[in-house]
């Protein structure tokens, strides 16, 4: 009988001291992947895209919301970015409000290599780190409306080898290389579409996401 409240003990402390984080990710509506696809710049179009920010966020107890992934596509039909995210405001995990609006998210917003984390709280490894992976698909002009510098990797549904395709990617620690190395959704072009394109550049196939709603 001992033993069994005992056990029943460390269990209800267990679960408090649990619950804090748990309420940190529900109310969590920016993220930075913690995973790409594994297949380079083939997301399986915007929805796949969306269905893997939803799942990542369901998994730490954030998906009490609707997740979109702020990449923009091109050609007929194509999305701006800015478009699919909501309103605002946006915080990550631990609180932390990134952006208020679409206009302080690209004009003036507190994206930093602290405050850019990923579902789990965690930090990614940026310019200066082993390896870099600050390159960050967006497919996105500085406006957050749809680049036409690359072909967003035939709208995130590409993972040629080669150079064939490119996408615009970002720098969420704000810092390296580009027309635009400072910015965090409009840096420079990937080399070409592949996982080993986009490592090779300084990427892994991340990507941001936000709650729409």
């Amino acid at each position: 009988m001992r033993i069994l409240q005992l056990l029943c003990a460390a269990t209800l402390l267990c679960l408090l001291s649990a619950s804090p984080a748990l309420a940190q990710a529900s109310d969590m509506t920016f993220f930075l992947t913690s995973v790409g696809s594994g297949s380079g710049a083939d997301l399986g179009a915007l929805a796949g895209a969306d269905a893997h920010c939803q799942s990542l966020a369901a998994a730490v107890g954030g998906g009490n919301k609707t997740w979109r992934a702020y990449l923009s596509t091109t050609g007929s039909g194509g999305v701006n970015a800015r478009d699919r995210i909501g309103s605002g405001p946006w915080q990550n995990v631990a609180g932390v409000v990134v952006a208020r609006d679409l206009d302080q998210l690209h004009y003036e917003n507190n994206l930093t290599k602290e405050t850019v984390l990923n579902e789990k709280g965690e930090m990614t490894n940026g310019r200066g780190d082993d390896p870099n992976q600050h390159d960050i698909l967006t497919g996105s002009n500085l406006d957050g409306t749809a680049s036409s510098d690359t072909d967003a990797c035939s709208n995130w549904t590409s993972s040629a080898d080669g150079g064939t395709g490119s996408a615009m990617v970002g720098h969420f620690d704000r810092t390296g290389g580009g027309a635009n190395p400072n910015s965090w959704n409009s840096a420079h072009g990937s080399r070409g579409c592949s996982q080993a394109n986009l490592i090779a550049t300084g990427g892994n196939g991340y990507f941001y996401c936000f709650a729409a709603n």
